[in-house]
Parts: structure tokens; C-alpha cells; sequence
């Protein structure tokens, strides 16, 4: 592989494991981040600590360092920026619009269920408590209310009548990613089993996956991931086909986390995709 230049845009646990594997093939790595000695500074050729909120700080890293790729590793990103920056040639891995779309749960839901029309939970933003009590009361309850932006099910609770929707709004809000005061509400899914599909998509195209993986949470919580999860045949050609669908839209070429719910009902419901570094 020639040696590039890369700008890693978020430095956690991931972005260091991402570091160490480029630099075994040879690459330079800058790693940015909000705070010093973040876990891939400690293991890149160089860092800088800005606000990735601030596009005019993420533009003077980007003309410092003129890197060959720039990769996203974290959600809280002006990832309108992005898009800037490769309309004057830079390379977003894997897309800047991959990286606006799955960064954002309301844009790729929109993609997902609007355009695509693949099977999702029904589902309302709201940008205030006032409009999360109308778009609750319409969803109907029980409902899942998160930010539009947050990472391992932080923010997110579940809204069991209308006397719950004020305490899950402020839960929302004072564990949001970013500086979007929106959140999501969808139904609440009785599922089996959640599931990410991790997806493949190489520079000509090609589509491969890995073995399903299942999760667990509790409280909204993050706990545990095995693989591979157990599906039926029928709901793994369904997941499959969704995220065919979903990553093509998307374009460019790496490797994505396509969320599922395997419902009660059997149903395979899209619920979230994330580009995985």
C-alpha cells in the first residue's frame, strides 16, 4: 500500500485500534479529538485537539495537515464540512454524505424509510417538549424516544405512558451527541433479538457480510455482543438484502453497521447504520 497521509476525526477506543492497523501498513495518522491525550493520540504520528462543531477549526486542521483521507470516527462532527472538503478533492471514507447520513438518525431514517422504503418502526422527530408530547401522543405507547445524534443507546429511554415523555426528553437532551435539540420517537417494537449486520462494500462495488451479531441492553444501556446471532434463514436473506440496498445508496467503499430488530412477528425491521471504522 503507497503510504497517505490520514486524519482520524475522533480519537476513542476504535480510533486507536484503527491507528495501530494503519501504521502497520505504513501510514501516517493525525488524530483529532476534543480533549488531549485521547486514546489514538497516545499511538498517532500526530494530533490536534479542537471542537469538530466548529467547521472553521476542522477547515485549518484539514489545510495544516493536507491529508489524503479524512475518516470519521465519532458522531459530533460538521459533517456539512465534509462535504466541502471533498468537492474540493479530499477523500472522505466512506462518502461525506455516508458520513452526514448515518451520523444524523433522522437523515438516514428518512433515506431508509422515505426513498428506499425498507421496513422501519413508524416514527416522529420533535425539536421541543410541546411537539415531543404531540408527536408521543401520536406514535402512541408505549415508544422509544432518543436524540438524533448519540452513540450505544445513550440518551435513549422508553416513554410507557405520557406522564414519562418530560423526564425522557430531558434524559435525551442532557445525553445528546452534538448540538441538534431534536429527538426521535418510533414505536416500541416487541423483538426477539437486535442484530448488526456488519456490511462490506469494496471499491468496485462487490458486497460481502460477516455473521450477524446480537446485542443486549438494559435501561437503554449497552451490555454485551455475541456472535453469531441466531436467525433464521428467511430474516438473514431480508437483513441482507435491506443492507445491500442501503450501502449502495450510500456509496464509496468500506465496512458498515447495519442495526436490525428481529420482531416477535418475525419481521426484520432496519433500524440504524453507522460507517465502522
Amino acid at each position: 500500500m503507497k503510504p497517505k497521509k490520514v486524519l482520524l476525526l475522533g480519537s476513542g477506543e476504535l480510533g486507536k485500534e484503527l491507528t495501530i492497523s494503519l501504521k502497520r501498513l505504513g501510514q501516517t495518522v493525525i488524530a483529532v479529538d476534543r480533549y488531549e491525550n485521547a486514546p489514538a493520540m497516545q499511538v498517532a504520528d500526530g494530533f490536534e485537539v479542537i471542537n469538530m462543531l466548529d467547521g472553521d477549526a476542522l477547515e485549518r486542521v484539514v489545510e495544516k495537515h493536507q491529508p489524503d483521507l479524512i475518516v470519521p470516527e465519532i458522531e459530533a462532527i460538521r459533517t456539512e464540512k465534509l462535504k466541502e472538503f471533498e468537492t474540493k478533492g479530499r477523500t472522505v471514507i466512506p462518502t461525506a454524505e455516508a458520513a452526514h447520513l448515518t451520523m444524523n438518525r433522522n437523515a438516514i431514517r428518512d433515506v431508509a424509510a422515505r426513498e428506499l422504503k425498507l421496513t422501519t418502526a413508524r416514527y416522529a422527530y420533535a425539536s421541543s417538549l410541546e411537539e415531543l408530547l404531540q408527536a408521543a401522543d401520536q406514535i402512541g405507547y408505549p415508544n422509544v424516544i432518543k436524540p438524533v445524534m448519540s452513540s450505544s443507546g445513550k440518551g435513549q429511554s422508553v416513554a410507557r405512558s405520557r406522564k414519562d415523555v418530560a423526564k425522557a426528553w430531558a434524559y435525551a437532551e442532557a445525553n445528546r451527541r452534538g448540538d441538534q435539540t431534536k429527538v426521535i420517537v418510533e414505536e416500541f417494537i416487541r423483538f426477539d433479538l437486535e442484530i448488526t449486520l456488519l456490511t462490506i462494500r469494496s471499491m468496485d462495488g462487490k458486497t460481502i457480510f460477516a455473521d450477524p451479531i446480537g446485542h443486549r441492553q438494559e435501561r437503554g444501556d449497552y451490555q454485551e455482543s455475541w456472535m453469531p446471532a441466531r436467525v433464521t434463514p428467511k430474516q438473514l436473506k431480508a437483513a441482507q438484502a435491506m443492507a445491500r440496498k442501503v450501502t449502495k445508496r450510500l456509496g464509496g467503499a468500506g465496512l458498515f453497521g447495519v442495526e436490525f430488530f428481529i420482531g416477535k412477528n418475525g419481521v426484520v425491521y432496519f433500524s440504524e447504520l453507522s460507517p465502522t471504522t
